[in-house]
């Protein structure tokens, strides 16, 4: 138990590097916070500073998800729920990263790295049709909602076990609570599709 606690709290402390934050300083000398759509993740990296360092959130932010899951599954001794605790605690830390005045981002990359970790097939399955949503419409909030509310209807189609099951639905929860303002927006259709000139690109 107590190795299973730590893996959660060091979890939520590798999930609390914001990286999009690190690296619009050290590269721009910027808090991306300030800019764009004030969210401390890739798309609002993307904005501001271009596909370049927007990538590179992108999968450090996706490889934080990896890391918690395998470091929960290690500390855990295998135990499912204790793999999935360690994701969430790593996305609750982006989202609410404790070196960043708890400012973060949405947490839908990291998302992507524990849920693509503990059910791949599954987060496969969503994360196709989130794609597609995105390609179709552009929006990438849109896409992201869909992609964490598919995923645990995907494990139960699939037959994986229920800790899984609502281990997703937790995560889902989180992503769609940090995307309200964004679904108010798509709904009066003013939310910004990618590549629209509505960021706050700098340099």
């Amino acid at each position: 138990m107590i190795l299973q606690i730590a893996a959660v709290v060091l979890s939520y402390l590798l999930g609390s590097v914001s990286f999009s934050v690190l690296i619009g300083r050290y590269m721009k000398g910027v808090d991306v916070r300030q800019h764009g759509s004030g969210n401390a993740g890739a798309t609002n990296t993307l904005r501001v500073l271009g596909k370049g360092p927007a990538i590179m959130v992108l999968l450090l932010d996706v490889c934080k998800g990896i890391a918690a899951v395998w470091l929960g599954r290690w500390l855990g001794g295998g135990s499912e729920w204790a793999a999935a605790l360690a994701g969430i605690a790593a996305i609750a830390g982006h989202n609410w990263p404790l070196y960043f005045h708890f400012r973060g981002g949405k947490g839908i990359a990291t998302a992507i790295g524990v849920l693509a970790t503990l059910c791949f097939f599954p987060a496969l399955a969503a994360g196709v049709i989130a794609i597609l949503s995105i390609v179709i419409t552009r929006y990438v909030s849109l896409g992201s909602l869909i992609f964490v509310i598919l995923t645990p209807w995907m494990i139960l189609i699939l037959g994986y076990s229920w800790p899984l099951f609502w281990s997703s639905l937790i995560i889902c929860v989180f992503a769609v609570w940090r995307h309200r303002t964004n679904i108010r927006k798509l709904l009066q259709g003013k939310e910004n599709r990618l590549g629209s000139k509505g960021g706050d690109r700098l340099g």
